[in-house]
C-alpha cells in the first residue's frame, strides 16, 4: 500500500497545483460538445471521490462481500453544474475529499485491506484492489487535464 500511498499524496499535489494556477476560461473548455471540459473532469473526480470514501468507510462495518453500488457519471455532472461552479470551490473540495479518504486509507491493516468486496457481475475483489484502484482512475484523469492544456 505504500506505493499506492505515495503515488496518492503525488497526485494530491499535482492536481491541486494545476487547478489552482490554471485560469476559468482554460477549465471551462469543452474538446467537442458531447465532452467534459477540464472543470467537469474535476467535477468527476469529486463525484468518485465523494463515493469512494462513502465505500472505504462502509466496508470497515458492513457485511461482507461488500457490494460496490454504481453511479451515474454523466447525470452527476449535470446535476452539480461543475461548469458553472467556481474553479476555487471545485480544487478545494476535490483536495479536501481526497485528504480524508488519504486519512482513511493509511489507517488499513493488512486484515482490512482483504475485506471482500463484490463488483459487478458477482466479481469479488478486495479493498486493496478499490483502493488501487481509485488511485490508478485518480492518476488517468489527472494527466487527462494536464495533457489537455
Amino acid at each position: 500500500m505504500t506505493e499506492a500511498i505515495d503515488k496518492f499524496v503525488n497526485l494530491l499535489n499535482v492536481g491541486f497545483k494545476y487547478t489552482s494556477q490554471s485560469s476559468e476560461s482554460e477549465m471551462r473548455q469543452k474538446p467537442s460538445p458531447e465532452k467534459w471540459s477540464k472543470k467537469e473532469i474535476l467535477g468527476h473526480l469529486i463525484d468518485s471521490g465523494i463515493n469512494n470514501l462513502q465505500r472505504f468507510t462502509e466496508i470497515q462495518f458492513e457485511t461482507k462481500p461488500y457490494k460496490i453500488r454504481t453511479y451515474k457519471q454523466n447525470e452527476l455532472i449535470k446535476a452539480n453544474n461543475y461548469q458553472e461552479a467556481t474553479l476555487n470551490e471545485l480544487s478545494a473540495l476535490w483536495l479536501s475529499i481526497n485528504r480524508r479518504i488519504l486519512t482513511l486509507i493509511k489507517q488499513q491493516t493488512e486484515k482490512t485491506l482483504n475485506y471482500k468486496i463484490e463488483i459487478n457481475n458477482n466479481k469479488i475483489s478486495d479493498l486493496r484492489f478499490l483502493i488501487t484502484d481509485y488511485v490508478d482512475h485518480l492518476e488517468h484523469h489527472i494527466n487527462q487535464i494536464i495533457k489537455a492544456s
